[in-house]
């Protein structure tokens, strides 16, 4: 077995990669959320001044990678890698904010569990010596999203009460050797697709509960760690409808998880009196709140162990139209409070 894994789908990281810097860019009505003070930048305009809600993404993404940099006080061509991805059709908002960046790009999709692949990424490349300081980064827009997988705004159609809405909002972390730190990167379990049998578009909740599932079983078998292990359990975007599937999940398995240490993004963006339906979703979804909320209570020391696990609903239009399952991934790193 290669010493820097344990178990069948765990890394371990021996270095310990460190998270130097964060930034978050969410829209309007993320601002007014519980944690609307929390964020580096609230804009008041869903297209953020561009002529086009894609174009208003790619916006989103840079700022949050050019913030998070200028946290760090690093400069574009000191960073060796961006690793990164949304959900617009062929990771668009990633590849232009990338062209104007200037920094070597490497495009991820993993739907709404794409922050976590990208730590996970770059984690292996610092911790391998590969290259430092690498910038992970994710973002979503709402507009573009129901544009893209359902329908376009403009339709006015009536949504499911299992229906989450896509967070209109990018987060980014700079990740190094060496260097002031939020938080350290432990351990990483790489998830595997899971198929709960579910096609409905609008229920992503109930098709990504499996592979959370899964990866947390999976997790505390190789680690031989359980949920009391962590001070938070943090699920990336499975609103109230997934949250509730996962809790009975884990329960069968014999790793019950608490209503005290889980938190899900999803269902923490947002305050009650939106009309979100089931909660929030979108690969801007955990980017954002991990810089916004997660990292600053590692930093402090309030938390000083999280298993940080977003999730991803894998479809696309057209395997929806062709009466195609959605596939669910989920990928979780442990992130422990910096030294």
């Amino acid at each position: 077995m290669p010493h820097h894994r344990i178990g069948a789908h765990t890394l371990i990281f021996p270095n310990r990669p460190r998270i130097l810097a964060s930034a978050s860019v969410v829209g309007p009505k993320e601002g007014r959320g519980p944690w609307g003070e929390s964020f580096d930048l609230v804009i008041n305009d869903p297209l953020f001044g561009q002529k086009s809600y894609e174009q208003a993404e790619k916006a989103m993404y840079r700022e949050a990678c050019e913030r998070c940099m200028k946290k760090a006080s690093v400069a574009r061509d000191e960073v060796q890698a961006l690793l990164g991805g949304d959900l617009m059709n062929q990771i668009m908002a990633s590849s232009l904010a990338a062209r104007a960046l200037e920094i070597p790009f490497l495009g991820l999709y993993g739907a709404c569990s794409t922050m976590a692949e990208a730590l996970l990424l770059g984690s292996i490349l610092i911790d391998g010596g590969y290259a430092s300081p690498v910038l992970c980064a994710a973002g979503s827009h709402y507009c573009t999203a129901e544009r893209q997988y359902r329908f376009p705004l403009e339709y006015g159609n009536q949504r499911s009460m299992a229906a989450q809405w896509t967070v209109t909002g990018a987060g980014a972390c700079l990740v190094g050797e060496a260097g002031p730190c939020l938080a350290r990167v432990s351990y990483a379990t790489i998830g595997q697709a899971v198929d709960m049998e579910i096609s409905d578009v609008s229920n992503m909740g109930a098709a990504m509960a499996g592979a959370a599932a899964d990866t947390l079983k999976r997790h505390f078998l190789d680690t031989g760690s359980t949920p009391k292990s962590y001070d938070r359990i943090v699920t990336g975007d499975l609103g109230q409808v997934g949250t509730d599937i996962l809790m009975a999940l884990m329960a069968d398995s014999g790793y019950p998880l608490s209503r005290e240490n889980h938190m899900d993004c999803g269902l923490s963006m947002y305050d009650q009196k939106e009309d979100v339906h089931a909660g929030g979703s979108g690969c801007g979804c955990s980017a954002s709140l991990l810089s916004a909320c997660i990292l600053p209570r590692l930093h402090s020391g309030d938390w000083k162990r999280v298993l940080f696990m977003a999730t991803g609903a894998l479809l696309s239009p057209t395997t929806s139209q062709q009466g195609e399952s959605i596939p669910g991934i989920a990928h979780a790193l442990t992130l422990e409070r910096g030294e």
